[in-house]
């Protein structure tokens, strides 16, 4: 990433992001602005030695404010790629299991009988209606591996899934989802491991290109945003349309008149993913959605939409004090709010907050947003297992 003398310049003289960094008010000494001073300094110096490289959330709150519009997080990622390359790494959470889990997908032996072993997508065939061409194409993302990996936090991830194909049935559509899509690649990404990115952004491509889709629906805001930003960035103009769920449900819901039962006056609030917010820029379609049921109150969170609080932690790394802190934070400002529940549009969102939610005495349900409307659509029952 080229920075132009006058963006260095100004930024030399700033220091916003600094003061808009949740990981600089929680975390001493770490600043973006002296980051990018120490890197044009020497930028093959000690920079690509520095743990500070492996601190960031690249939740874009000080791009989102920058006067000159530097985008800071990918100013890391470069810098991540090269100080991989010289052996600093990041401290993988989970023991590195999705690290692992993603390089597995980037092997030779995704034949048939592999991928039927592996169940990838027999949750769909099982409870929804899917097909194997057609105009519109369900990328689920990793979801899968998360409802294996959280059911110590009683979550279980792939109903998220299950219930945005439930949805998108309801609406009378019947997605293709495929069982040779594979990670998107968002975390090898934002690790700074493109040759993993590279392997997985072609698999995928040809998933979708054989499918014939002209549509990609994505319930994962980070999946969205790689092949917004990244996958036509790498490999030029999309054949085809990307859309968020949200966005593609705020549309369709509101045009098929969808009949969505009563809340009974439930107060929740609404979780903005950063990839969805400020990396995407949709912030009202996740509200739109909510409002679109009777008795429902949705309270804002003091920070939110481009000032929310990032849920603390990204790429399944770093995952530390100053992240609890962050998540901490959430579930106070949802509090006094007087929220019943957290609704969010992020896998991760709902896995940090619900851990962090653990062993405390926050009384709050952190639920994502196709299971709330799930929950409330006219005759869901018919459609449940």
């Amino acid at each position: 990433m080229q920075l132009s003398q006058q963006q260095i310049d100004y930024c030399m003289e700033c220091g916003v992001c600094t003061g808009s960094c949740p990981v600089a008010m929680e975390l001493p000494g770490f600043s973006p602005r002296q980051m990018i001073k120490r890197a044009m300094a020497d930028p093959q110096g000690e920079i690509l030695d520095s743990q500070d490289l492996w601190a960031c959330l690249s939740c874009s709150r000080c791009s989102d404010r920058c006067p000159v519009e530097i985008d800071f997080p990918a100013f890391i990622r470069e810098f991540r790629h090269q100080a991989k390359l010289k052996g600093n790494t990041a401290k993988p959470a989970h023991h590195g299991m999705f690290q692992t889990m993603t390089r597995i997908q980037t092997a030779q032996i995704r034949n048939d009988n592999f991928t039927a072993g592996a169940k990838r997508t027999s949750w769909a065939a099982e409870t929804c209606k899917t097909a194997s061409s057609g105009d519109y194409f369900y990328f689920s993302g990793c979801i899968a591996q998360y409802d294996v990996a959280f059911q110590y936090l009683d979550l279980n991830m792939i109903d998220t899934a299950k219930n945005n194909l439930r949805l998108l049935n309801a609406l009378g559509i019947t997605p293709v989802v495929s069982a040779q899509e594979c990670c998107c690649g968002h975390d090898a990404h934002w690790n700074g491991d493109d040759e993993t990115v590279e392997v997985l952004a072609k698999q995928n491509l040809d998933a979708i290109r054989e499918s014939g889709a002209k549509t990609v629906i994505f319930g994962c805001p980070e999946g969205y945003a790689m092949f917004r930003e990244v996958y036509a960035d790498r490999f030029g103009p999309l054949e085809f349309e990307v859309v968020h769920i949200t966005e593609f449900l705020a549309r369709q819901m509101a045009e098929a008149n969808t009949r969505l039962a009563d809340a009974n006056g439930v107060r929740v609030t609404f979780q903005d993913p950063c990839r969805l917010g400020r990396r995407s820029g949709i912030y009202e379609a996740p509200r739109e959605l909510i409002g679109m049921v009777d008795g429902v109150e949705l309270t804002e969170m003091e920070h939110n939409r481009e000032n929310a609080i990032c849920c603390g932690t990204t790429g399944w790394m770093q995952c530390s004090s100053c992240s609890k802190l962050m998540q901490i934070q959430r579930l106070r400002e949802a509090d006094a709010v007087g929220a019943q529940a957290i609704v969010t549009a992020c896998p991760k969102c709902q896995i940090h907050l619900t851990c962090a939610k653990k062993n405390t005495d926050h009384d709050i349900e952190i639920i994502d947003l196709a299971t709330f409307l799930m929950d409330r659509l006219t005759g869901s029952d018919d459609n449940r297992e």
